[in-house]
């Protein structure tokens, strides 16, 4: 399963599980659940935090963290 760190900016997807229990209870604090629909909007440079797109705001994640998140590809979105 992919990673979501391993995203191209722009590439929407679908969060499926999160293999840490204490990051999967702050993104869900914050509304990010699995089966949400997501968007990689930025990326910082030299494993930098990336960007997403949740809902309606801009969520920042470290790389680490974005490791620790399968996602599942939307095609034709």
């Amino acid at each position: 399963m992919q990673k979501l760190a391993d995203l191209k900016v722009g590439t929407k997807c679908q969060m499926c599980m999160i293999s840490d229990p204490e990051l999967e209870q702050k993104l869900l604090e914050m509304g990010c659940t699995p089966g949400e629909k997501i968007q990689l909007i930025r990326k910082a440079p030299f494993g930098g935090p990336i960007a997403i797109l949740v809902s309606s705001y801009i969520l920042s994640i470290r790389k680490y963290d974005a490791e620790k998140i399968a996602i599942k590809l939307i095609k034709n979105e």
